[in-house]
């Protein structure tokens, strides 16, 4: 899926949940996490967090490209902000469901409010998605559909809270023109084809997966 951008909008994939998107010579990164490259969130001049978990939110990386960039801010809910704006006084902001905001050129809404079940006996932790110029959506940790079309879906392929049926259905409700696999990490490379036959034939999308590194143009 490497391809020159058509557009104005590049999509970079880093490993697990972690992308990177460009445009107009500015940079947003959502979900450097721990499972992501130890610089992913350097040279962000804008970062967003969907929730707090580790493979999603990690304090070191998201501290690096503060530091690495004055001007840098950084966009998430209330359990990540408390964690960084005492450092980082002015340029960390509390996002929730139905806000929207600009951050380095690119226009955000927010959409959702939990994370998925992992178990009912496993407390639900907040957990927003963001839509990014009206385009493309990085849901998080849920399966939430927002209430506006969606170009191209992050999609959450693999994780204990989720099986394959549900990430099908998923793409059938959100109807994006095409869907590219985010959560992916722990998905073995045996895996991989079965889950790409399947999420291909039925989901009633265009779908793909970016090996970390990889870009293309939206």
């Amino acid at each position: 899926m490497n391809a020159a951008n058509p557009l104005h909008l590049t999509l970079t994939k880093k490993t697990h949940s972690c992308i990177r998107l460009e445009k107009d010579g500015r940079t947003l990164v959502i979900d450097p996490g721990g499972f992501s490259e130890q610089d992913a969130a350097l040279g962000a001049d804008a970062m967003l967090v969907t929730h707090e978990h580790a493979d999603h939110f990690d304090e070191g990386r998201l501290r690096a490209g503060l530091e690495a960039n004055p001007a840098a801010e950084v966009w998430t809910l209330r359990s990540v902000a408390e964690q960084l704006s005492a450092a980082f006084p002015g340029r960390v902001h509390t996002v929730g469901h139905g806000d929207t905001f600009t951050a380095a050129g690119f226009d955000v809404q927010v959409h959702g409010e939990l994370h998925a079940v992992i178990h009912p006996d496993i407390p639900r932790v907040t957990n927003i998605g963001f839509l990014v110029d009206g385009s493309l959506f990085h849901p998080g940790d849920a399966l939430t559909v927002p209430d506006h079309p969606v170009d191209t879906l992050m999609l959450p392929v693999m994780a204990p809270w989720n099986k394959i049926s549900e990430v099908i259905d998923y793409v059938r409700e959100v109807k994006p023109r095409r869907a590219i696999d985010i959560h992916d990490a722990l998905l073995t490379d045996l895996a991989r084809p079965i889950y790409d036959r399947q999420i291909g034939s039925l989901g009633g999308a265009d779908h793909g997966r970016l090996i970390p590194g990889d870009s293309t143009g939206l």
